[in-house]
């Protein structure tokens, strides 16, 4: 019994070659909107980050009685006075209600975040109190962006009752920008 001929297995040098410039195409198109994805979620993580910060600021001092502070952090044991949020920043119970915060040894930190690499946040304060229901918080504005500008730039708004929003654009109507 005679066997059919074998046909040769695999591909031509011209096959290969049109499939790796068809994979480098897509990679090419593909790369730079999976980089904005990827920026974009990361400014969404710490917005969402703060976002928690100052709600759970606000509900900490209403449960302790005591004004809660969130301030920026280098080290996660004191406020950094140089307002430099983009390292990371520390939720205190502020007993003696400085201003501006300055955390003591005898002031418990509640919660230390760092800052994911690549973000940076603004802040027209250098910290935010929160108190229960006595006084009113401090407001303010964080803008959370991307080092890169490879995605759009959000803020998180602090009204003077404490309660945080996340917003797109500034009272005019155009876009957050950081200043780098």
């Amino acid at each position: 019994m005679r066997r059919p001929p074998r046909t040769a297995a695999g591909v031509t040098l011209y096959e290969l070659l049109m499939t790796l410039a068809l994979v480098a195409v897509v990679i090419t198109i593909g790369l730079p909107s999976f980089d904005s994805i990827i920026a974009s979620s990361r400014i969404r993580a710490e917005t969402n980050a703060l976002f928690e910060a100052v709600h759970l600021a606000r509900k900490d001092s209403i449960v302790r009685r005591r004004a809660v502070t969130i301030c920026p952090s280098l080290d996660g044991l004191s406020c950094d006075p140089h307002n430099e949020w983009s390292t990371g920043w520390i939720r205190f119970v502020n007993n003696n209600r400085d201003d501006p915060p300055v955390r003591d040894s005898n002031e418990p930190v509640l919660r230390y975040h760092v800052v994911e690499p690549g973000i940076l946040i603004a802040s027209n304060r250098r910290g935010f109190t929160l108190r229960s229901t006595e006084l009113r918080a401090t407001n303010g504005t964080l803008i959370v962006c991307d080092a890169r500008d490879r995605a759009e730039a959000r803020a998180v708004i602090v009204s003077y009752t404490g309660r945080p929003r996340v917003a797109w654009q500034d009272p005019a109507g155009k876009p957050y920008d950081c200043a780098h």
